[in-house]
Protein backbone atom coordinates (compact mmCIF):
# COMPACT_ATOMS: atom_id res chain seq x y z
CA UNK A 1 0.00 0.00 0.00
CA UNK A 2 1.15 3.39 -1.12
CA UNK A 3 1.31 6.66 0.97
CA UNK A 4 -1.47 9.47 0.10
CA UNK A 5 0.53 12.28 -1.61
CA UNK A 6 0.02 15.10 1.09
CA UNK A 7 1.09 12.07 3.55
CA UNK A 8 4.57 11.91 2.31
CA UNK A 9 4.86 15.49 1.65
CA UNK A 10 4.38 16.12 4.87
CA UNK A 11 6.29 12.77 6.88
CA UNK A 12 9.17 14.33 4.31
CA UNK A 13 8.87 17.91 5.45
CA UNK A 14 9.36 16.47 9.57
CA UNK A 15 12.43 14.99 8.75
CA UNK A 16 14.06 17.70 6.83
CA UNK A 17 13.18 19.78 10.02
CA UNK A 18 14.42 17.47 12.05
CA UNK A 19 17.68 17.58 9.86
CA UNK A 20 17.99 21.17 10.27
CA UNK A 21 17.32 21.29 6.48
CA UNK A 22 14.91 24.10 5.66
CA UNK A 23 12.11 23.10 2.74
CA UNK A 24 8.95 24.80 1.04
CA UNK A 25 6.09 23.58 -0.69
CA UNK A 26 5.88 25.39 -3.59
CA UNK A 27 3.04 24.22 -5.04
CA UNK A 28 0.48 21.70 -3.63
CA UNK A 29 -0.44 18.93 -6.09
CA UNK A 30 -3.21 16.52 -5.34
CA UNK A 31 -3.61 15.57 -1.94
CA UNK A 32 -3.88 11.61 -2.60
CA UNK A 33 -2.19 10.47 -5.61
CA UNK A 34 0.10 13.48 -6.73
CA UNK A 35 3.23 13.00 -7.73
CA UNK A 36 6.11 14.82 -6.32
CA UNK A 37 9.51 16.63 -7.37
CA UNK A 38 12.38 17.54 -5.14
CA UNK A 39 14.40 20.80 -6.07
CA UNK A 40 17.66 20.79 -3.91
CA UNK A 41 19.01 24.45 -4.21
CA UNK A 42 22.78 24.58 -3.19
CA UNK A 43 21.86 28.44 -2.34
CA UNK A 44 24.85 29.39 -4.76
CA UNK A 45 22.82 29.71 -8.22
CA UNK A 46 22.75 25.74 -8.75
CA UNK A 47 20.14 22.99 -8.29
CA UNK A 48 18.90 19.67 -8.93
CA UNK A 49 15.36 18.33 -9.33
CA UNK A 50 14.61 14.67 -8.76
CA UNK A 51 11.40 13.32 -9.93
CA UNK A 52 9.99 9.74 -8.56
CA UNK A 53 10.03 7.07 -10.98
CA UNK A 54 8.74 3.73 -11.61
CA UNK A 55 12.22 1.47 -12.28
CA UNK A 56 10.48 -0.63 -15.82
CA UNK A 57 13.56 -3.82 -14.62
CA UNK A 58 12.39 -4.01 -11.14
CA UNK A 59 8.93 -2.48 -10.83
CA UNK A 60 10.27 -0.34 -7.97
CA UNK A 61 10.19 3.21 -6.94
CA UNK A 62 13.36 5.56 -7.06
CA UNK A 63 14.41 9.12 -7.38
CA UNK A 64 15.33 10.32 -10.55
CA UNK A 65 17.43 13.26 -11.36
CA UNK A 66 15.15 15.78 -13.54
CA UNK A 67 16.87 18.31 -14.27
CA UNK A 68 20.61 19.78 -13.07
CA UNK A 69 22.15 23.14 -13.97
CA UNK A 70 21.52 26.74 -13.52
CA UNK A 71 18.64 27.26 -10.44
CA UNK A 72 16.74 29.24 -12.76
CA UNK A 73 16.69 26.79 -15.46
CA UNK A 74 16.04 24.24 -13.21
CA UNK A 75 12.82 26.15 -12.46
CA UNK A 76 11.71 26.48 -15.68
CA UNK A 77 11.50 22.56 -16.02
CA UNK A 78 9.74 22.54 -13.21
CA UNK A 79 6.95 25.06 -14.35
CA UNK A 80 6.63 23.04 -17.20
CA UNK A 81 6.22 19.99 -15.48
CA UNK A 82 3.69 21.38 -13.27
CA UNK A 83 2.07 23.30 -16.02
CA UNK A 84 1.54 19.40 -17.83
CA UNK A 85 0.40 17.64 -14.20
CA UNK A 86 -1.63 20.05 -12.09
CA UNK A 87 -1.74 17.45 -9.34
CA UNK A 88 2.40 17.83 -8.93
CA UNK A 89 3.56 18.31 -5.79
CA UNK A 90 6.95 20.75 -6.23
CA UNK A 91 9.13 20.92 -3.01
CA UNK A 92 11.62 22.96 -2.50
CA UNK A 93 15.39 22.26 -0.22
CA UNK A 94 17.97 24.90 0.44
CA UNK A 95 20.74 23.70 1.77
CA UNK A 96 24.74 24.71 1.34
CA UNK A 97 25.53 20.69 1.07
CA UNK A 98 22.96 19.47 -0.81
CA UNK A 99 21.39 17.12 1.04
CA UNK A 100 17.75 16.39 0.05
CA UNK A 101 17.27 13.03 2.71
CA UNK A 102 15.49 11.11 -0.43
CA UNK A 103 18.52 8.12 -0.14
CA UNK A 104 17.41 7.31 3.46
CA UNK A 105 14.81 4.22 3.97
CA UNK A 106 11.18 5.45 3.81
CA UNK A 107 12.40 8.19 1.37
CA UNK A 108 14.48 6.54 -0.94
CA UNK A 109 11.71 4.00 -2.07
Amino acid sequence: MRLTAGFWVAAYLARLAAAGIPAYVLARGDATAGSVVVKVATLEGHARAFERITDAASGGRRWALLAEGVEAEVDAVMVRARRRDPDLWLIEVEDRAGRSLLEEPGLAD
